[in-house]
C-alpha cells in the first residue's frame, strides 16, 4: 500500500466544489440501496437522494458523509447527490463557516477534531 498524500489548505481550497444556485450541503443519514440515500440537508429538510449516474462506480457513499445535494425542482422532497467531501475538505468547510458543526457532528467525532 502506498502512502496517503497530504494536501495543504491551499490545495484544498483550489479544488473544493462549492454549492451553486439551488444546491445545498447535506449529511447522509441512511442508505436505502440502489444508489439511494436519506440525506439531512442544510435547510433542515430530510430528502431521499440518489447518487448521480456519472459517479455511481467512482465514489462510495457511507453513513455520516457530507455531500453536495441538488433538490429536484418537480419533487422537492427528493434530490441528487452531486459530490462527496473528504475529511480534509470537511475540516476546511467547518473552519471557514460554510457548514455548521451540528451538520457535520458525527464526522467531527470520527476525525478527533
Amino acid at each position: 500500500m502506498g502512502k496517503r498524500k497530504v494536501y495543504s489548505e491551499r490545495d484544498i481550497s483550489e479544488t473544493l466544489v462549492m454549492p451553486s444556485e439551488g444546491q445545498l450541503f447535506g449529511r447522509v443519514e441512511g442508505l436505502l440501496g440502489s444508489n439511494w440515500a436519506v440525506v439531512l440537508c442544510s435547510d433542515g429538510k430530510v430528502r431521499q437522494c440518489r447518487l448521480r449516474g456519472k459517479l455511481r462506480r467512482k465514489i462510495w457513499i457511507k453513513l455520516n458523509d457530507i455531500v453536495l445535494v441538488e433538490p429536484w425542482s418537480f419533487q422537492p422532497d427528493r434530490g441528487e447527490i452531486l459530490h462527496r467531501y473528504t475529511i480534509g475538505q470537511i475540516d476546511y468547510l467547518i473552519k471557514n463557516g460554510f457548514i455548521t458543526k451540528e451538520l457535520a457532528g458525527e464526522v467531527e467525532e470520527q476525525t478527533g477534531g
